[in-house]
């Protein structure tokens, strides 16, 4: 998710400027990093440094969150008439363009294709936090040292995590596929981002003392938005090296605070509690209210569970007792087929991190 553009200045208020409401943003948005690092921690030892996952965690991390996540943006775009309209153009392109390039870099090599979906990823998982980070400091001072100090500290705490992962030996986890990303075991470089890291931890700390002492006021969720960043990326990516703590950290912080976003940007009164959330309708669509997020979950499951069972069925043959039904497809295994299937398959996630660079910004 990108920044959204908050106005250009405001003052410091004394209530806490939630996206919806206190209750709302702090189950949905804010807890999940913490409540996803208690889970890793009652979980076995093995699964905190081994790349054992155990087949219902797989089910309910990747399936039921991550890849249901990706299909949210549909409810922002091609299921919003408003929106349709204002990216026709975008909404025709960006999954051709998608689609062409992922061809052409699958033609070149399928490692290619991978390592450029994963850092595709990255930016989006990175720009999520900055962007909630700019809702949360919406009617703070819109310039100074400690707002620039947020900023640098928001994306490194996610690039230090990123920058220790490349800078090891290879860890028990992948992006996507193993050696997506570019790894050298360098200890001199992890040194020196640690030092910035902690140094980074240490002004921001001095920054909040002072401000209270001077105003008075905390801003709640914007440093619990901060923490949470931190204790999801450093403990799934550097505390622990395994593959489900790592999937449970990253997956459960990124994916429900997201959809969260998408529905309750949904709704005709969100002006109400965030001012600077882009456009709404008039009306409600059909996917708000107490049945409507059932239908608004049921639907993202849905075309996550198909999409994971073609994959599974015509590509990757891993989950059998999940994906049953789906292998009586036949397994696609020429170059050619793979070239213009597996972009094909990815595709929804291509296209979701691309429009998500459009979709979040004001007036939009």
């Amino acid at each position: 998710m990108p920044a959204l553009a908050p106005p250009t200045s405001a003052p410091v208020a004394s209530r806490q400027p939630w996206i919806r409401s206190a209750s709302f943003d702090g189950l949905y948005v804010l807890a999940p990093p913490f409540l996803a690092l208690l889970g890793v921690l009652l979980l076995p030892d093995t699964y905190r440094t081994t790349s054992r996952m155990p087949l219902v965690a797989w089910v309910g991390l990747v399936v039921l969150i991550d890849v249901a996540h990706v299909y949210s943006t549909l409810f922002r775009t091609y299921l919003d008439p408003v929106r349709r309209r204002q990216h026709r153009t975008l909404l025709w392109v960006a999954p051709l363009a998608c689609y062409a390039v992922g061809i052409a870099l699958y033609a070149a090599s399928g490692l290619w294709f991978w390592r450029v979906l994963a850092y595709l990823a990255v930016f989006h998982f990175i720009r999520q936090q900055y962007g909630f980070l700019r809702l949360y400091s919406r009617r703070e001072p819109a310039a100074g040292a400690g707002r620039q100090l947020d900023t640098v500290l928001i994306y490194y705490a996610t690039i230090y995590p990123l920058l220790y992962w490349h800078l090891s030996a290879p860890r028990n986890f992948n992006w996507f596929v193993d050696g997506d990303f570019v790894q050298y075991n360098w200890p001199v470089g992890r040194l020196a981002a640690t030092i910035v890291y902690v140094a980074l931890l240490v002004a921001y700390a001095y920054k909040e003392v002072r401000q209270w002492q001077q105003t008075r006021q905390f801003n709640w969720p914007r440093n619990l938005l901060v923490a949470g960043t931190l204790v999801s990326w450093y403990c799934g990516i550097v505390l622990f090296n395994g593959d489900l703590a790592f999937t449970l950290l990253n997956v459960v912080a990124h994916g429900i605070p997201y959809l969260a976003l998408v529905w309750a940007a949904s709704h005709p009164d969100a002006p109400k509690q965030a001012n600077s959330l882009p456009h709404r309708r008039a009306t409600a669509p059909w996917w708000t209210g107490r049945y409507g997020i059932i239908g608004f979950l049921a639907v993202l499951m849905g075309l996550a569970f198909l999409e994971e069972g073609v994959w599974d069925g015509l590509v990757w043959r891993e989950h059998a007792p999940v994906f049953s039904w789906f292998h009586s497809l036949p397994a696609v295994t020429d170059s050619v087929g793979l070239m213009l299937l597996v972009p094909l398959l990815a595709l929804p996630q291509a296209t979701h991190y691309v429009l998500d660079g459009f979709i979040w910004r004001r007036g939009q």
